[in-house]
């Protein structure tokens, strides 16, 4: 069995799941749970109560699987802590996935699907995936961009449609720049921590050092960080913590 979790959005998912001999994944229980319950108090209590249900300890797990993003730059932090603590505390091997693949895998197969995430008032994060059966592939690296230029991707490209937590908030902005309505889908309104199961691989080995170098996919800087009114912080310049494949 291993824990799977997502807190890139205001709605915490997270997921035991059990592997079969044969690879396949079965979920014991699903718990989802939206705002305004706050994660960094909700989490901890949340992970022993399902453990506990299902007469399972964390020590005696494969592992933690934990959404990378993007997505809300306190719930992925919160998130990979959690996660990071809880593999220390009990030699756990921790293995992260992107949060807006596991939006794809809940999508159309054959398809473009331009998975979105809101990253700040009019930004939007933007994930392109094709999905074929029970895995997904990139289209092409993960990015921010506002919803006009969302509607003018998808102008482009006519057989995209869109989906994700995003839409939430921004279907009516969308489709008031050109986007059908039958191109936004309704579902899913959050990454699944069962989909980032199922595309998650744990390392052979994991060092304590590769553990605490995993950092959320954060696609573009915080707002503290783009701030020129304050000095950067010691450490990597926020550029360097930005994925560009």
């Amino acid at each position: 069995m291993f824990l799977s979790l997502d807190t890139s959005t205001l709605t915490l998912s997270l997921a035991l799941v059990e592997r079969a001999p044969d690879g396949a994944l079965r979920t014991l229980e699903h718990v989802v749970v939206g705002p305004p319950r706050k994660q960094s108090e909700l989490l901890p209590g949340i992970v022993g109560e399902l453990l506990e249900r299902h007469g399972a300890t964390l020590p005696a797990l494969e592992g933690l699987v934990v959404g990378l993003g993007p997505g809300s730059f306190t719930g992925l932090r919160i998130g990979l802590a959690t996660a990071k603590s809880l593999a220390y505390a009990t030699k756990l091997k921790v293995a992260g996935a992107s949060s807006l693949a596991a939006v794809a895998l809940e999508g159309p197969e054959g398809v473009p699907l331009y998975c979105l995430a809101v990253a700040r008032k009019d930004d939007l994060y933007l994930g392109a995936y094709v999905r074929q059966g029970g895995t997904v592939e990139p289209l092409e690296p993960e990015t921010a961009m506002s919803p006009a230029e969302v509607a003018a991707r998808m102008a482009a490209e006519p057989r995209a449609v869109a989906l994700g937590p995003a839409l939430v908030d921004y279907r009516a902005a969308l489709e008031s720049q050109g986007v059908a309505p039958h191109r936004l889908l309704a579902a899913p309104t959050f990454p699944s921590a069962v989909a980032l199961a199922q595309l998650a691989r744990f390392p052979e080995e994991q060092s304590l050092e590769a553990l605490f170098a995993m950092e959320p996919h954060y696609v573009r800087a915080s707002e503290p960080e783009r701030n020129p009114k304050f000095p950067p912080l010691p450490g990597p310049a926020p550029t360097a913590r930005l994925k560009e494949d």
